[in-house]
């Protein structure tokens, strides 16, 4: 009994020597190089893009102004009428007829049209 009493506690010591010298910087560096490398193809491939296109986005909203043609993230088209960016609402005219006006959410605009884009909706260019 007194001998399995000390072989475990020299158990650790003995694993201790098996293992041998710490990692060098090179083992080091292989060993946790491909971790970076996929933590930096996943911030150039994901987070960035989705970055920049939220920039983009920023800036459509803050150049939005009356009389400019939009389409919303609903696929609705019109011409603005009002933009109240306090409350974050903007007022759509869809019908020059019978002066049909929508009040949407500015973040709702999901892009303003050119004179060329006014054709693919059906709208005469001004």
């Amino acid at each position: 009994m007194l001998y399995s009493c000390q072989l475990f506690t020299l158990a650790p010591l003995l694993a201790a020597a098996e293992q041998g010298p710490p990692p060098g910087p090179l083992e080091l560096l292989i060993t946790y190089l491909p971790m970076v490398l996929i933590v930096f193809a996943a911030w150039m491939l994901l987070y960035r893009p989705e970055r920049e296109r939220m920039r983009k986005q920023r800036e459509l909203l803050a150049a939005i102004k009356k009389n400019d043609r939009v389409i919303t993230a609903s696929g609705i088209c019109g011409t603005v009428a009002s933009v109240d960016r306090e409350h974050d609402r903007v007022v759509l005219k869809v019908d020059e007829g019978s002066n049909t006006k929508i009040t949407f959410t500015l973040a709702s605009v999901s892009q303003v049209l050119t004179e060329s884009d006014a054709g693919l909706t059906g709208e005469r260019p001004a």
